[in-house]
This record gives C-alpha cells, sequence and structure tokens, in this order.
C-alpha cells in the first residue's frame, strides 16, 4: 500500500509542476483533463501526509517509552501511543478505500433524467420536487446545471426534465440515484385526506464528449417542428423544436425549450450522446454479469431504491436500509448524509471483493 501511495504522490506533484507549464496553460482540453487527474489525487495525497505524520508522532512516543525514565513523561507517551495508534488503524482503512480503482466516469459532468411514474398529476409534482432537490444539492457543492428538455404539466409538475449538471466529480455523487424514487404523501388535491403512493424514475448518465461518442450524421433522422406548450411570443410560431432519431438504434431526444433551433439541436446531440454512452456502458456491463454486482452501484432504473414517506417524515434508502427522520431536509438539497453511506456501502463491497481475489502477482 505504501508504495502505492508514493506513486500517488509523486503523479500528484508531476501534475502540479505541469499545469504552470506554458505548454499545458495554453492546451485548454490538456489542462482541463489534469485539473480533473489532480483533483481526484488531492484526498488521498492529503490523507497519506497526515497517515505519515501519525507514524511519526507514533515512533516518538514508542521512543520516549523505551528510553525515558521520566514517569510523567513515560505516562503522556503511553496516551499518545494509544491515541496515535487507534488514528492510525482508522487512516489505514481510509487509504485502502481510496486507493481502490477509480470509476473512469466519476470526474464527468452528468445529464439526469427525471420522469414521472405512476401517479398521474402527483407523480409529476413529485418529479419537480427531486428536480428541485438536486438543484439545490448541486447549489451546495458549487456546481452549475443548465436546463435542457423539459415537458411541465401546467400545474407545477413534470412529465419529464433532464438537465446538465457541470461540475467537480459530479458523476461520482450522483450516480447511485438512478432508479425509481417513491414518495408516499397526501395530495393537495385530495379531500378526503388519504395517502398515495407515486412513483418517479432518476436516470444519471455521464455527459459524453465527442471523443466519446462518434455520431455519424448519416445515422441521424432530423426533423423540425413548431413548438407546444408555454412560451415567448416566438417559440409557438416558427419550427424551433428539435426532433433527432438516432436510426441504428432508435433512440429518439426532442427539445423544444429554446427559442433557437440551432440551440435546441445542440442540447438534443447533448442528451443523445449521452444516452449512447449510458448505452454501451449497459451492454458491457451486460458482458460481465457473471461477476457479481455491487449492491449499490448497478444503476438498475427498474429498481425501487428510495421512499420518501411524508406522514413520518422520514426518507429511506433500501440498497442500505438507512432511514433518515429528516425529509424536510433532504428535499431542500441536503443529500451528502445519504450519498456519503451509499459510496461507503459500495466501497466496502468493493474492498471486500478486492482482498477475497486470488493473488496473482506483486502488490
Amino acid at each position: 500500500m505504501l508504495e502505492k501511495l508514493e506513486r500517488v504522490e509523486r503523479r500528484y506533484h508531476e501534475i502540479s509542476q505541469r499545469l504552470s507549464s506554458p505548454d499545458v496553460t495554453s492546451n485548454p482540453d490538456q489542462y482541463r483533463d489534469l485539473t480533473r487527474e489532480l483533483h481526484g489525487l488531492e484526498e488521498i495525497v492529503q490523507a497519506y501526509r497526515v497517515y505519515r505524520q501519525i507514524c511519526a508522532d507514533l515512533g516518538e512516543a514508542i521512543g520516549i517509552l523505551d528510553e525515558s525514565d521520566d514517569d510523567e513523561l513515560v505516562e503522556m507517551a503511553r496516551a499518545e501511543k494509544t491515541e496515535n495508534e487507534a488514528k492510525k488503524e482508522d487512516l489505514e482503512e481510509r487509504l485502502r478505500r481510496l486507493l481502490l480503482p477509480k470509476d473512469p466516469l466519476d470526474e464527468k459532468n452528468t445529464v439526469v433524467e427525471i420522469r414521472a411514474g405512476a401517479g398521474g398529476d402527483e407523480a409529476g409534482l413529485f418529479a419537480s420536487d427531486l428536480y428541485r432537490m438536486y438543484s439545490r444539492f448541486g447549489d451546495s457543492r458549487g456546481w452549475k446545471l443548465e436546463l435542457l428538455s423539459s415537458n411541465p404539466t401546467g400545474i407545477g409538475g413534470y412529465k419529464e426534465v433532464v438537465f446538465l449538471i457541470t461540475g467537480n466529480s459530479v458523476f461520482s455523487w450522483l450516480k447511485y440515484e438512478s432508479g425509481v424514487h417513491r414518495v408516499q404523501r397526501v395530495p393537495e388535491t385530495e379531500s378526503s385526506g388519504r395517502i398515495h403512493t407515486s412513483t418517479a424514475t432518476v436516470a444519471v448518465l455521464p455527459e459524453a464528449e465527442e471523443v466519446d461518442v462518434d455520431l455519424n450524421p448519416a445515422d441521424l433522422r432530423i426533423d423540425v417542428y413548431r413548438s407546444s406548450g408555454p412560451g415567448g411570443q416566438s417559440v409557438n410560431t416558427t419550427d424551433s423544436a428539435v426532433r433527432i432519431t438516432h436510426v441504428p438504434t432508435g433512440l429518439v431526444v426532442q427539445c423544444q425549450d429554446e427559442k433557437s433551433q440551432h440551440k435546441n439541436k445542440a442540447k438534443a446531440l447533448k442528451v443523445l450522446r449521452a444516452r449512447l454512452l449510458d448505452k454501451a456502458i449497459s451492454e458491457q456491463h451486460e458482458q460481465m454479469a457473471s461477476d457479481r454486482r455491487t449492491q449499490v452501484g448497478t444503476g438498475d432504473r427498474s429498481a425501487k431504491i428510495r421512499t420518501y414517506n411524508f406522514p413520518q417524515g422520514r426518507v429511506t434508502d433500501h440498497r442500505i436500509k438507512l432511514t433518515l427522520h429528516r425529509l424536510e431536509g433532504v428535499l431542500e438539497g441536503d443529500l451528502e448524509e445519504l450519498i456519503d453511506a451509499l459510496r461507503l456501502a459500495d466501497q466496502a463491497e468493493l474492498l471486500a471483493r478486492q482482498e477475497s481475489a486470488p493473488h496473482t502477482g506483486p502488490a
């Protein structure tokens, strides 16, 4: 493990130096990629530096215990040794987790698609609640949200809403959100006070750059049409809406939120690339189906992953059987505790699988 940590720290120093090189600063793509890599190594390097200091302090305490005759000094050293041994053990566990192979998609920006499921108008309102929840969570982390496509219900809900979130490590945080979200509450339109259960489906897709997905223009059928629904003066009077069909796969994306046909087309292509990349990743996972999938990281969008229960004020994540009794805060975007627990569960399972795998070579 220590050899790996030394290599990581050397790579961290190397990137730090390269980022000040004119060759890198004049190349936006290279600068972006190196900055992302540096950000991904930062937590490991900081933890390793703390670990080294604790080891040094522990060695000093052991030295005093071996050499000193001063009872008071020995007692202080004994307490310090006990404290630092516990810290060292905790840090070693944390470093093992941090050294797990990274998901190559973790640093990607993310396209999120939310669709109302069972429950009619109430499901649409719940989809709107989820959209707001992720928006607030993104704000708290300094991310930027761009609406790509929406199909509002007219009463404040959404049949579908698609948006892009950009920032540091977006996919690494949001990838656990794919699946069916369920809400239990009394709808505003329910006069008898009966609790209804509604659902919305969330799909979290890594943003695909042009180098990730090669789109052949010959494979695309592009239709333009007049937008429907609310909008400005020109929205419903010009052919600004765009529908793109990817003929080989049958995937269809449409966008009508912008007044400009050009902007709608650009946004639709962004969503199409993300869906095609997601499709390719899903097919790879199917090929590896003989391997046991992690409980948390399957991304199965047909699985019920979380329940938001208003009468009890609780949120329950069914994958890790975690219940938080602060529903209001979660819906306001305070998702960190939930997602942290999911990430830790995923890392723990990956670590267990790695440690149980047969050793085939030098560490």
